[in-house]
């Protein structure tokens, strides 16, 4: 077969006398200027835990002290409370059966009305409960043009309200369906790797980055994180 040249193409003649064009490879110039386009279109992101990380407490037992002193009958529930927590910690129940049933005490409460409750109960923990010097990063992080996300297990429904107060770009919660006035979990708890996935959900293909991400338990958020932060006692310590 014989090879002829011509403009910015490689020619390839057959025996036949027929053509195949074979285009040459392009610089590595131009390769290297498309890799730098890619990781500036990447969209730097933060992600924070909720409870014991951002809050200092555990919201879902701070937020059923709250609502029983509303609906002192909800006392009730302590003890199956009690029951589902040992359950879960003896590994014979999942995490979404347990946010089910641990949330049993919010049954015949519309969502307008555990929202009503949720805002006023964060009105009361924010901003003095609330570790400052993790909201001092993530302060920074959004003067830099950061995107700030709450991935958490924690109920969307009574999470949403504290955003009011400290608005972010977007919070990934446990979410759940008002059926029959008892709330069903909606697919899986966000937990250890479903908060990545939802974090991919809500990206849709798009080129992101976890820049910073910060918990106070060694989970998978904080491996894929160039920076990751894990609260001890209160302290940011670096996990990596």
């Amino acid at each position: 077969m014989k090879h002829y040249k011509a403009g910015f193409s490689s020619f390839l003649l057959s025996p036949a006398g027929r053509f195949s064009v074979n285009p040459i490879p392009a610089p590595a110039g131009i390769e290297q200027l498309s890799m730098t386009e890619n990781k500036q279109n990447e969209i730097k992101v933060a992600v924070f835990d909720l409870n014991g990380t951002f809050y200092n407490d555990s919201s879902k037992d701070e937020f059923f002290k709250f609502v029983s002193k509303k609906k002192p009958r909800k006392v009730a529930y302590y003890f199956q409370m009690l029951y589902y927590k040992l359950l879960l910690k003896l590994n014979q129940i999942r995490q979404t059966e347990f946010k089910e049933n641990f949330f049993n005490y919010l049954d015949n409460l519309s969502p307008e009305q555990v929202e009503a409750y949720a805002r006023e109960f964060w009105q009361q923990e924010y901003p003095d409960n609330f570790n400052q010097e993790v909201k001092e990063r993530l302060d920074k992080l959004k003067q830099e043009g950061v995107q700030v996300y709450c991935a958490t297990g924690g109920l969307e429904l009574y999470v949403n309200p504290l955003f009011e107060l400290y608005p972010i770009d977007g919070i990934f919660g446990t979410k759940a369906n008002y059926v029959d006035n008892t709330y069903l979990v909606d697919g899986k708890a966000c937990k250890a790797e479903e908060k990545l996935k939802r974090l991919d959900e809500h990206f849709g293909g798009k080129r992101y980055k976890i820049v910073e991400a910060f918990s106070d338990s060694k989970e998978e958020i904080l491996d894929e994180a160039q920076k990751a932060w894990l609260i001890k006692d209160g302290k940011l310590k670096r996990y990596r």
